[in-house]
């Protein structure tokens, strides 16, 4: 589950880029928090604090400290340096204990498929409607022993407890193969295979016919 990281803001007063530039040189991170009908705030969050705790959680949740006031926010979109990956801006969602959210949750595959066979992720994530207390950090698919051409799709797939895939049942999101190349190279031996029988009828049938004439 998503870890809870306490963080303190500060309220911004400027806007703009360069305000946003001169805020990100003080070591601080510009973020607008919204939702629930709320007059969208414009805050500054401690660089390396906040850095720490979105860098190993698709989808973080945040108590942030407003001059006094606690709030649980969900980090909903993050942009970044496109050179640097540092973290340019936060997009924060208010959040109340007991609401639902929709959120992208990454596909973790375990197991291993049958011998001479790869799996190949059609969905790198799914939708969830999840407890925003509750968000999981990924969905297990379990792909132990499935043969060449086993296809794992949604509806075979079990959601993490207490939350529901939105997503059509039917869709793929793992999908059994032998590598191209593999198949490639059986191809090839089972030809070698039969042009092997073959060389030996021929020599006979050519023999047959020397001995005849």
């Amino acid at each position: 589950m998503a870890d809870q990281t306490k963080l303190t803001a500060t309220v911004r007063t400027e806007f703009g880029k360069g305000a946003a530039r001169r805020c990100r040189r003080a070591g601080l991170i510009p973020a607008v928090l919204y939702g629930h009908g709320a007059t969208p705030q414009h805050l500054a969050l401690p660089s390396h604090e906040t850095f720490l705790a979105v860098k190993d959680h698709a989808n973080a949740l945040i108590s942030i400290d407003i001059e006094g006031k606690q709030q649980t926010a969900l980090v909903k979109d993050i942009q970044r340096d496109p050179v640097k990956r540092n973290i340019e801006h936060l997009d924060l969602l208010i959040v109340r204990r007991g609401e639902k959210v929709s959120v992208d949750v990454p596909v973790h595959v375990e197991g291993e498929s049958a011998p001479g066979t790869i799996h190949q992720l059609e969905s790198q994530s799914l939708t969830l409607t999840v407890p925003a207390t509750s968000i999981p950090d990924y969905v297990i698919v379990h792909i132990d022993e499935l043969e060449d051409g086993a296809i794992l799709r949604v509806q075979d797939i079990t959601p993490p407890e207490g939350a529901e895939i939105d997503a059509d049942p039917e869709s793929a999101v793992v999908v059994i193969s032998i590598p191209r190349a593999t198949a490639e190279d059986l191809e090839a031996e089972e030809a070698e295979e039969e042009a092997g029988a073959e060389e030996p009828a021929e020599q006979a049938a050519e023999e047959g016919e020397s001995q005849e004439s």
